[in-house]
């Protein structure tokens, strides 16, 4: 199956369903961390299970898009969506506290590796 390889104009184009869905992702993850804080009761231990699954369901709402959510500790919020820069094959980097895709990074470099998106590939 052949991936899809966004420009950076069609990954800032999915950002209004991508920013209410990682909305939803980072609520998930709080109710549980603010559950796992409490008595862990059978109660307690359905709500987490519940939470679970619907964090399952969004997060494969976000690669049927077809990018992928990279924040586990839920509170960042940051996706990649595969793409192509100079022929490299680099991942367009978002987090929900910005207001576009503005930043790639290579698969081995992660968040950290960051770099700004040639303006001439904005759009």
């Amino acid at each position: 199956m052949t991936r899809h390889l966004f420009s950076a104009q069609q990954a800032n184009r999915t950002l209004p369903l991508v920013r209410r869905i990682v909305a939803d992702i980072l609520e998930c993850g709080a109710r549980i961390r603010t559950i796992a804080e409490g008595p862990r009761d059978e109660v307690a231990l359905g709500q987490v299970r519940h939470l679970r699954y619907r964090l399952q369901d969004l997060i494969d709402e976000l690669e049927t898009i077809g990018c992928s959510y990279r924040d586990w500790n839920f509170e960042a919020g940051l996706v990649d969506f595969p793409g192509e820069i100079e022929g490299q094959e680099v991942c367009l980097c978002w987090k929900s506290d910005e207001e576009t895709v503005g930043w790639y990074h290579t698969p081995e470099g992660g968040f950290a590796g960051r770099r700004a998106i040639p303006e001439d590939l904005l759009g």
